[in-house]
């Protein structure tokens, strides 16, 4: 069971990037995603310089989602077409997938494996599934209705560390090993902008970022210092805070 830690929050500012962007996420790495006023999806690193610019966002209309968890292979998830497309490094197509292809037809939430696969939730069989590049079937857990009294649906999914967490804002965080082998579920509800990084998951709800320890089990509130105002998006990721302030992003350090 988690302990409770309260702390007060202590939120320092290291840096901002100038800039208008409607949306934005962070790797590992401390590279800044974003995407322009001019449909742009830009690579910058913390400094603000640009390293990479893909400049086909709207082909299949607005992406539904984009998984940055591995630099080297980002994925823009078109779910009105059922189509993801890979991107390298330095943002150039690698490959295009359609799920339908695949008899795959109700996909929410997909995410970059550890082996440089796709995990993804196939809402029509309840089940996470991992297929490789081109599509191919690699592994799939089964059916989640003999598994659980009532079936989550993941809004999000994330591979880190040996493990899989799919992350259902109803029900919590479901945890998965890399055999599709049910491991654990935490009933962290209605958090935003979920996220593990290290040893720590982190989501905001309330006015609150939540930091929960894996290793110690110890969850940790800090309440948003009202200097941050008024922000179109947030984000939780190596130990910072980054905001989107509409003409800026501000990356606070947290202590």
């Amino acid at each position: 069971m988690a302990t409770l830690a309260q702390s007060d929050s202590s939120f320092q500012l290291i840096g901002s990037i100038k800039g208008e962007f409607s949306w934005f996420n962070v790797d590992n790495l401390n590279n800044i995603y974003v995407f322009t006023n001019t449909n742009q999806l830009k690579k910058i690193d913390e400094k603000g310089d640009s390293i990479a610019v893909f400049n086909d966002v709207k082909r299949y209309g607005n992406p539904f989602s984009v998984d940055v968890a591995n630099p080297l292979k980002i994925l823009l998830y078109y779910k009105n077409f059922s189509t993801v497309v890979i991107l390298d490094r330095l943002l150039t197509v690698r490959n295009t997938i359609n799920f339908r292809n695949q008899n795959i037809f109700s996909v929410k939430a997909i995410a970059t494996s550890y082996d440089n696969n796709i995990w993804l939730f196939d809402e029509q069989d309840y089940k996470l599934k991992k297929i490789d590049e081109i599509g191919k079937s690699l592994q799939e857990t089964t059916d989640w209705r003999s598994l659980f009294d009532s079936v989550p649906s993941p809004t999000k999914l994330i591979d880190r560390d040996n493990l899989v967490y799919l992350y259902d804002p109803e029900k919590g965080f479901y945890i998965f090993d890399y055999y599709s082998g049910f491991k654990n579920k935490l009933p962290f509800l209605n958090w935003t902008d979920v996220e593990v990084s290290g040893r720590n998951m982190y989501g905001f709800n309330n006015k609150t970022l939540y930091s929960y320890e894996l290793n110690s089990l110890v969850l940790k509130e800090y309440k948003l210092p009202a200097f941050f105002g008024n922000y179109l998006g947030i984000k939780a990721m190596n130990g910072k805070v980054y905001l989107n302030k509409g003409d800026r992003i501000d990356i606070y350090q947290v202590k």
